[in-house]
């Protein structure tokens, strides 16, 4: 099939490069301590996640149960969830789940400690904990290296229960477009980080796992040498907002979509915010440039396109966020060229529980 016969709006992958991207981050990585433990919600297919696997991932990340639930079910072994399960229903699928799995959950809570395990110990099964530590992003974790001592011996004293290690997520430093000032804020949390760990093997505690990173900061931290496992997601995909960073990937994932109304100064096609992601921003045009863009539920209106199309003629956009698109498609169109060899089919599309 020809790109040309895909109805639209839909999602398209330029097979040579998502397969470079993929390669250049086990180039990234190799030789250097830290191992990639993909993010699954950037492409939410479990098709993607075998590749991954057998490209040497460690195992992948994810950010919802249902997402790990979908893992499972495809077969991969190793999966955490990089956020605190807390809702008692939750817990015990969560804990019945580990009998078919390797399965990482972060807590920063004691009494979620305890709920995790009364519900493992009724499924007899083993669930692994990374404590949270919460360095500069103020969202989930603890802020003290007391409280993760606290955390890491509650977690030691369950029987169905394995502290594993820590998870700090720096989210917040991911997007600054200055490299100089991501390496300067990474290096502020490396000295945080290293004086927890300190801390912790003074007192007869030893992280096995430091995970957290992303695409943004996986060329620091594949240098730095402290972190274990990077959760880098975008990197296969490269939308338009890690574009404005000089990062060694480049763009695959494109919205294709069909011109349907042209007037003197604004070309309107046929995505709008319910195929594509917009909380971090506006798609950007491949190949041509506009002043704006104006959304809408099932449009997009270009205007001042410094090329003139035709009705009917596609277009290519490249989103600003492709976690937040992906979620809004069934499937992906692998193509080489403009011929179609293959489909993902985006298995935990919607998986936000």
């Amino acid at each position: 099939m020809n790109i040309e016969n895909i109805v639209t709006p839909a999602l398209i992958v330029q097979k040579s490069t998502f397969e470079s991207n993929a390669e250049r981050m086990s180039a990234l990585l190799a030789g250097s301590s830290l191992k990639l433990r993909p993010h699954y919600k950037s492409h939410k297919c479990a098709a993607i996640a075998h590749q991954q696997i057998q490209s040497g991932a460690i195992g992948m990340t994810c950010a919802k149960l249902e997402e790990a639930l979908d893992l499972a079910d495809s077969g991969i072994q190793d999966i955490l969830i990089a956020n605190q399960i807390t809702d008692a229903s939750k817990i015990s699928r969560l804990a019945y789940l580990a009998k078919a799995c390797r399965l990482t959950v972060c807590v920063d809570n004691e009494d979620n400690v305890a709920e995790l395990e009364k519900a493992a110990a009724l499924a007899d099964s083993t669930v692994y904990c990374l404590v949270e530590y919460e360095i500069g992003m103020e969202r989930c974790g603890v802020s003290s290296k007391e409280a993760v001592l606290s955390l890491a011996k509650r977690i030691d004293g369950c029987p169905h229960l394995v502290f594993d290690g820590i998870q700090a997520y720096a989210g917040h430093i991911s997007h600054m477009v200055s490299e100089e000032e991501r390496a300067q804020e990474t290096q502020k949390n490396k000295e945080k980080i290293q004086e927890l760990i300190r801390y912790l093997k003074e007192n007869h505690v030893l992280p096995r796992v430091l995970s957290g990173g992303s695409t943004g900061t996986s060329v620091i931290k594949a240098k730095e040498a402290l972190y274990t496992e990077l959760q880098a997601g975008s990197y296969l995909f490269m939308d338009a907002t890690y574009s404005a960073l000089e990062l060694p990937f480049e763009s695959s994932l494109f919205i294709l979509c069909t011109v349907v109304s042209v007037s003197d100064t604004i070309i309107v096609v046929d995505a709008g915010v319910k195929s594509c992601g917009v909380d971090q921003g506006m798609p950007v045009p491949y190949g041509f440039s506009v002043s704006k863009i104006v959304a809408s539920e099932e449009h997009l209106q270009l205007h001042m396109p410094s090329k003139q199309l035709k009705v009917g003629e596609k277009v290519l956009l490249i989103p600003a966020h492709c976690c937040s698109t992906v979620n809004l498609h069934d499937r992906i169109y692998l193509l080489d060229g403009d011929q179609v060899v293959d489909r993902f089919l985006i298995t935990a599309r919607g998986a936000f529980h």
